[in-house]
């Protein structure tokens, strides 16, 4: 097979841009020489013929984007074997055969049915054979070939992004990276310039340059101001052909922001500040606001106040607003019109961050001067003191002073001042304070025990202006006074036993005093001066508050003497020194051999001697059996006596009761109405007896009403039952009637003591249908008229 292809055509036709290069092609296809095959003759003298083929190339080249109006011409098959009288058809399969490459089966002509595009793809490898028509055999081998397409500069540089962001710090030196920008191209790098891309910048400049190869934007000017100009747009444009004439380009545009920096320091916008007070401020009250202006932003625009040394610094202070970053002045000390009325202080502002590479330009505070007036009010009285502790001795007598306190007017006019107690601190009246002088006294007696404290409340107030007054808390402590002489803490049950020895302690007492003496009690016991000497016991002084009773004789007998009364003088050391006398009570009691009560009465011994315990429990029993019977009868008495007083044997109703009262006659409607039996819907109103006042008023009942209901057994059998469930009922039997017949019967009455007024012909058949219950009466009634007679 031989195939025709210029190369150099192409090449032409690349560099010229010339769209018709078909006819070119064949004329070079024709032109182009052959090439001849040896023959080889193999060792047993047999001749190998081989076939004779025209020269192929192992590639085709064609332009993409091709814009012509006929297809384009991409090469041309030929074997030696076709004649030329059509035997031969030439077949092309692989990429793109039939679709992209399509070949003239006569001729063997190749070409390109379609505009294609080296960025799609790139290389196309295609097979071709020859077959003979007549046979369907191929006359020649299947040879593969490449088609490759050349690129041409059809695509611009496109930019990874279409907006760029960035930033740069102002007052930046000359060429400080900013970003770095990066454009692509899709055609082939490795075939000409159209690939390659060269950046300019198109906006921005002075202020910015952009590296031509790199991409890289940078400062072209040095120390760019944030607060002169904050924002800059820079357009950057990549061009490919290496940036030459005719070469596509594509743009992109970089927002640059310049960042601040601390570079600029606090400026006060006035020199001075005027403010204000009135004297009576309390301490931390805001005089007023300053402001220093800083054109930085952020923490470079942070700043402190602060008060110079000197007039005022002590008085007044002043704190940064965070938010507002404001100087806060405000009140540290009392201000006093009387003592200054003007203070002038000096306030700084200055930055908390400052850049050590702008110090250069100067210190980063300023400072401005604040004058502050103090304005004259009418300040209430002042007292001398805080609070007044005054002590007092609790036997003061009525009207004595106490103590004194004092007040004053801080104003220049010095106004007079008056006194009072707050009455709702002395609600008992105790004391009460001379208006002028402030003296405090007494209007009762004091108790130390019951009052050891008094908290008053006094009030100081111009006279002139009753609006203007102070208050002051005094405390009184009232101070103990020895009034209150020593007795025992309690009540003491003693006994002794009879068989106790001499020396033995049977008792020991303490003492209590209300007193409350600065260095403790002291107490001291002794016995009465009428008694000085005791037989029977001793009195021996622990000298720790307390004292012991000792035994003084060998055995004690309750039958002679079964209680002893032992008095004692007790006495304090306090002055004046008060006593009283205490009397123990002693009971002469039997004991065990370990000391243990047993019995204390005398009577308890004569029981035991003759009565056993089983007879003591015997008697117990039969005492309390009487009680319980005495009890009973107590109750059935009172239960009789609710019994109504008249004895009546017609009186019958919701109860058997009799009544001993004849009662008014006919004319006493207060008496019980007899028409409650008859009439239920009168005996639902439940009203109470006259004739008895119940010892307890009953909760009345509510019934539901019955009168409705035709069932006169179902009637009776719910007054049966509501009479059993009344709690309020007597205990004893009962006989509850009641004359309600009920609604009329439908079958009329069945009474004979009517028949003589009825019609002697009237028909009683009718009582056969009612069934076997009123066979006597239709046997009697229903049947012929000689059985009736």
């Amino acid at each position: 097979m031989r195939t025709y292809y210029c190369l150099s055509l192409f090449i032409w036709t690349y560099m010229l841009h010339i769209a018709d290069a078909i006819p070119l092609q064949e004329k070079a296809n024709s032109d182009l020489p052959s090439k001849r095959v040896v023959d080889l003759t193999k060792d047993d003298g047999k001749i190998l013929h081989r076939t004779k083929r025209g020269w192929m190339w192992n590639q085709f080249f064609l332009l993409e984007e091709y814009t012509g109006t006929d297809t384009q011409y991409v090469g041309k098959l030929h074997t030696d074997q076709d004649k030329g009288d059509g035997n031969l058809k030439y077949i092309l399969t692989g990429d793109g055969a039939g679709s992209l490459f399509v070949i003239d089966e006569n001729t063997g002509d190749i070409h390109a049915a379609k505009k294609l595009d080296r960025e799609e793809k790139s290389l196309y490898i295609l097979r071709a054979k020859a077959i003979d028509r007549k046979t369907g055999r191929q006359v020649e081998p299947e040879s593969e070939f490449i088609i490759k397409i050349h690129d041409i500069n059809d695509n611009e540089p496109k930019f990874t992004k279409d907006l760029y962001t960035a930033s740069v710090p102002e007052m930046s030196g000359v060429g400080t990276s900013v970003i770095q920008v990066t454009a692509t191209d899709a055609d082939d790098a490795n075939y000409g310039n159209s690939a390659k891309v060269v950046y300019s910048i198109l906006q921005g400049q002075p202020y910015f340059s952009v590296d031509p190869e790199s991409g890289i934007i940078k400062t072209a000017l040095p120390d760019m101001s944030r607060e002169n100009k904050e924002q800059y747009q820079v357009v950057i444009q990549a061009k490919d052909m290496g940036g030459q004439m005719g070469g596509l380009s594509g743009t992109t545009t970089v927002n640059i922001t310049l960042t601040d920096v601390n570079n600029n320091p606090p400026r006060f916008p006035q020199s001075t500040y005027q403010f204000n007070s009135p004297e009576s401020v309390p301490l931390g009250t805001h005089l007023g606001r300053i402001k220093a202006n800083d054109p930085d932003v952020g923490e470079n625009a942070e700043m402190e106040y602060s008060i110079a040394e000197g007039d005022g610094a002590d008085m007044f202070d002043v704190i940064t607003d965070k938010d507002t970053q404001e100087g806060i002045i405000t009140v540290k000390q009392n201000l006093d019109f009387e003592n200054k009325m003007l203070y002038t202080l000096r306030v700084d502002a200055s930055n908390t961050h400052p850049d050590p590479r702008f110090l250069h330009l100067g210190p980063f505070k300023d400072t401005a001067v604040v004058k502050i007036a103090v304005e004259d009010i009418d300040e209430p009285p002042v007292f001398s003191k805080l609070f007044y502790l005054i002590e007092v001795d609790e036997d003061v007598k009525e009207g004595s002073i106490i103590g004194q306190v004092t007040a004053y007017d801080p104003d220049a006019m010095n106004n007079l001042i008056k006194y009072s107690i707050d009455r709702h601190t002395d609600m008992d009246r105790v004391f009460s304070i001379h208006s002028e002088n402030g003296s405090i006294f007494t209007l009762k007696p004091l108790d130390r025990e019951s009052s050891p404290w008094h908290n008053i409340t006094v009030t100081a107030t111009e006279i002139n202006n009753s609006k203007q007054s102070s208050h002051i808390p005094v405390f009184i402590r009232i101070l103990d006074i020895n009034d209150h002489a020593p007795e025992f803490a309690m009540y003491y049950e003693t006994f002794v036993c009879e068989n106790a020895k001499p020396g033995q302690l049977i008792q020991t007492v303490s003492v209590m005093d209300k007193d409350d003496p600065p260095r403790g009690h002291k107490f001291f016991f002794e016995p009465v001066p009428e008694f000085p000497l005791n037989p029977n016991f001793t009195i021996v002084d622990n000298k720790d508050n307390t004292a012991g009773i000792m035994t003084r004789k060998d055995g004690y007998s309750r039958n002679k003497m079964s209680t002893y009364l032992l008095p004692i003088l007790i006495f304090d050391n306090d002055y004046p020194i008060q006593s009283s006398t205490g009397t123990l009570t002693i009971r002469v009691c039997a004991c065990d051999n370990q000391g243990n009560m047993q019995s204390c009465n005398a009577e308890a011994l004569v029981l035991a001697a003759g009565l056993s315990t089983g007879a003591l429990i015997a008697i117990l029993l039969c005492v309390i059996i009487l009680l319980v019977l005495v009890v009973l009868f107590a109750a059935l008495k009172r239960q009789r006596k609710k019994e109504p007083l008249i004895i009546s044997k017609d009186d019958v109703r919701d109860n058997i009761v009799t009544y001993n009262d004849e009662g008014g006659g006919e004319e006493d409607t207060q008496a019980f109405d007899i028409g409650t039996l008859r009439n239920p819907e009168a005996r639902e109103d439940s009203k109470l007896r006259r004739d008895v006042m119940p010892e307890t008023i009953f909760q009345i009942r509510r019934t539901v009403p019955l009168w409705e209901n035709i069932d006169v057994q179902d009637f009776i059998h719910r007054r049966l039952k509501e009479n059993d469930s009344d709690p309020s009922a007597p205990p004893y039997d009962s006989l509850a009637t009641y004359a309600y017949e009920g609604n009329d019967s439908i079958a009329d009455s069945l009474s004979s003591l009517e028949s003589l007024t009825a019609d002697c012909n009237q028909d009683y058949d009718y009582l056969s249908d009612w069934g076997p219950r009123f066979k006597k009466l239709a046997d009697m009634y229903g049947g012929d008229d000689s059985d009736r007679e």
